[in-house]
């Protein structure tokens, strides 16, 4: 008696650990999609070209050799709207050792130089364009080039404010009233001429020379962004805010190891000031 006293006790004690046990791989199977470690590093680039003419120039064949070596090594690069949708809980999580090209300004290059090898590499791009130098400034493509490619189902175009202003300056030597008025223009302006010419929605954006605070973030919302967009040079993860996502900005000596250390996000961080 006393025996099965004795084991029927354990059984009591250990029941509670047992069920648990018992229940954590259902536990699993339900978990949401936020806790399976989503990690996607958003890749920017500015411009391309044969030289390195400047700061912001990868030269092409660089470029072509990180779309190669995404192939080779079993990434996949998404568009940058699904990691946006999956934030939002409006799509799945991104898959393990999932990427997103992105491009500012909307320079020349993108059209002569790195449209050729989106295509095909068959990667999805998002470009951020500011509107003031598309169809005006030489070093941009122009509206027509834009619908082109949009034309290809591999580009999506997004917003980067109307001129690329430097928000930091501008606060600094404007009226508090000149500065929301500058702001507005900015960010409205840029969204209304997108939209007008190439007939789709614009709705996320990448803040110049990475500059944001509170104010522009509020602002940006109550405009209709739903993303915007850092220079910070880490991952996307899983506890990033969506209105301050952060991105890589490549430079041309971003290549071999060092590109490799991008994709592990083990890359030295990088002091870029404006």
């Amino acid at each position: 008696m006393k025996s099965r006293m004795f084991v029927l006790s354990l059984v009591f004690l250990f029941l509670p650990t047992l069920s648990a046990l018992a229940a954590k791989p259902e536990l699993k199977q339900d978990a949401p999609a936020i806790s399976q470690g989503v990690n996607v590093p958003i890749l920017l680039y500015h411009r391309l070209g044969p030289t390195v003419a400047d700061g912001m120039t990868i030269i092409t064949p660089v470029f072509e050799a990180h779309l190669k070596y995404l192939k080779e090594n079993g990434y996949t690069v998404i568009p940058l709207r699904k990691l946006v949708d999956w934030y939002q809980k409006k799509g799945p999580a991104p898959a393990p050792k999932s990427v997103v090209i992105v491009e500012d300004d909307a320079h020349k290059s993108v059209y002569t130089d790195m449209a050729p090898l989106v295509k095909k590499y068959k990667v999805p791009v998002t470009v951020f364009v500011y509107p003031s130098a598309v169809s005006n400034a030489k070093y941009a493509m122009t509206w027509d080039q834009i619908r082109e490619l949009k034309k290809t189902g591999l580009f999506d175009f997004q917003g980067h404010t109307y001129w690329h202003p430097n928000f930091k300056k501008d606060k600094r030597k404007m009226t508090p009233a000149e500065f929301e008025k500058s702001v507005d223009m900015q960010l409205g302006k840029s969204k209304a001429k997108i939209e007008k010419e190439l007939g789709s929605k614009v709705e996320m954006l990448a803040w110049p020379y990475g500059i944001y605070d509170d104010y522009l973030l509020k602002k940006a919302a109550s405009m209709g962004y739903v993303a915007t967009f850092t220079i910070e040079r880490r991952h996307a993860t899983a506890s990033d805010n969506l209105m301050k996502l952060p991105r890589y900005l490549l430079i041309n000596s971003d290549q071999g190891k060092a590109f490799e250390q991008i994709l592990r996000g083990t890359a030295p961080k990088r002091n870029i000031v404006f």
